[in-house]
């Protein structure tokens, strides 16, 4: 190619990039919106156990006089996540990110019928294992075939499309959790209906194609190119297939399989690895999942007894939450992921000190009144901050930092730290409310929030409308210690 055709071609291709926009083709969205229904079952199962957990108290008394039996059974998914997302995340490198979201779809399916069909608490704990295998295991596929077959200018935006699917299945669970509460067998009907989505999923995703970049770099390029050309124009289709070219030249170059060594090994893995692991782990520690999971109970904590006001106030926090989440998605491609990430945590800590405030000069004879309000106002606030902004960074971020060969592994490993923090969370929250009072344990989130917001500052770099080349190259540089991309420093990332 000559100079004169190369710079004509970049012309082109800047002018093509211009015009990609999030509903700019339709092909892409598809393939989004399919592979985010595993963010469906994900945010469905997070949100429906809150409810569900009221009725299963009444059913079974050994239940309701344990805090530890009830913590189990919201947190026995946790586990099954845990070990799913680290499974996860090797198959689908082994195996594609196709294969791996129809296993866990149906593992999902699997688990709702025995949580559905449960004779007591103990087989109810071993079902929500089986979710939980399934959420983890699309917790870290979805994201990551949405990312691959996604043009950088609007990466975000779709890899939170996700994260939507995410929201508006809790919003869902608590749709479904009010339209049951007076049918027979209510918390029954709650978990057993999740199946059903993992089983629409599972047949459209096999007329779905597996991930371009995936097929490429298992050499399966005429796959790859004939997806490709479906998301992109000829002049990009072009640019695109050089990059993957290069990717893969250079893991031909490669002298040792990929281990999970490498990412103690290779000081550019490792500085992503942390980033990404960090952000997902501070995603849970200030309390979202907490929030999710609990707040029907924190709603009754607070003075409203009734279990259907309780879920009716916290269906209200469940809305705000898939608002907050459509607002991401367009400010995570023109605000960008770190500055998004950064306001979110301010405004979680504000939300935090509320809910504290709340607990703490409620009078302990009072039945609901101002500071039940209050508490309420707390939770909106704080799910109306935390979604736009900690809800899909995260995800989106995790999507991004890693080279293509180790995109899977090392996005798996982060996704179980994501699920080892859920899990402590939840395990623990009622245990440390009781020991401790509601108030200050939303005071030490709050403290959590403001080591997330200077973690986000120092380590997370901002990679909006980067190539996955270009992200590669920004851990490369501080490997090195310069902050910026190929050896220039990156105004567009202060440090603070």
């Amino acid at each position: 190619m000559t100079i004169q055709s190369f710079g004509e071609s970049s012309g082109n291709l800047s002018e093509s990039r211009r015009k990609i926009t999030y509903f700019s083709n339709s092909y892409v969205l598809g393939l989004t919106v399919v592979a985010g229904i595993g963010g469906l079952l994900f945010g469905y199962d997070t949100g429906v156990i809150s409810g569900a957990l009221l009725y299963i108290r009444d059913e079974f008394e050994e239940v309701d006089q344990s805090s530890f039996l009830q913590e189990t059974i919201v947190s026995m998914a946790l586990v099954g996540a845990m070990i799913g997302a680290a499974v996860g995340g090797w198959f689908s490198d082994a195996f594609g990110r196709k294969k791996a979201t129809l296993s866990a779809d149906v593992v999902f399916a699997l688990g709702a019928i025995v949580m559905a069909a449960a004779p007591d608490p103990y087989v109810l704990i071993v079902g929500r294992f089986f979710v939980g295998l399934g959420v983890g295991i699309a917790s870290i596929t979805a994201p990551v075939y949405i990312a691959e077959a996604a043009p950088s200018e609007i990466r975000g935006g779709l890899v939170s499309t996700n994260v939507l699917m995410i929201t508006g299945g809790q919003f869902l669970s608590y749709l479904v959790n009010l339209a049951f509460t007076e049918v027979p067998g209510t918390w029954r009907w709650m978990l057993g209906v999740s199946g059903l989505p993992a089983i629409i999923q599972f047949f459209l995703m096999l007329f779905l194609p597996e991930s371009p970049r995936w097929l490429y770099m298992k050499k399966e390029k005429s796959d790859a190119v004939a997806v490709l050309s479906k998301i992109y124009d000829p002049f990009r289709l072009e640019e695109e297939i050089d990059q993957l070219a290069a990717a893969l030249e250079e893991e031909g170059q490669r002298k040792t399989r990929v281990s999970y060594f490498d990412v103690i090994r290779i000081k550019p893995l490792r500085l992503a690895f942390l980033a990404g692991a960090g952000i997902q782990a501070f995603q849970q520690f200030t309390g979202i999942n907490t929030v999710m999971y609990y707040s029907p109970t924190i709603v009754q904590m607070a003075g409203f007894q009734s279990n259907q006001l309780a879920l009716l106030l916290s269906l209200i926090v469940a809305f705000m939450n898939a608002l907050g989440t459509v607002l991401g998605i367009y400010l995570i491609d023109h605000f960008g992921r770190r500055k998004l990430a950064l306001s979110s945590l301010f405004g979680v800590t504000i939300s935090l000190i509320i809910l504290a405030m709340a607990f703490l000069l409620q009078p302990s004879d009072s039945v609901t009144g101002a500071y039940g309000w209050l508490a309420v106002l707390g939770l909106a606030l704080y799910i109306a901050f935390f979604a736009p902004g900690m809800g899909p960074v995260p995800w989106t971020v995790n999507s991004e930092i890693y080279p293509e060969a180790y995109r899977g592994l090392c996005g798996g490993m982060s996704a179980t730290v994501n699920w080892i923090s859920n899990l402590i969370v939840a395990q623990s929250f009622l245990s440390i409310a009781e020991a401790t009072g509601v108030g200050p344990t939303f005071l030490i989130l709050a403290c959590i929030a403001v080591a997330a917001f200077i973690f986000v500052a120092v380590f997370i770099p901002e990679t909006k409308g980067l190539s996955f080349e270009e992200v590669e190259r920004i851990w490369q540089e501080r490997a090195k210690g310069n902050r910026g991309v190929g050896g220039v420093p990156d105004k567009r990332e202060p440090l603070l």
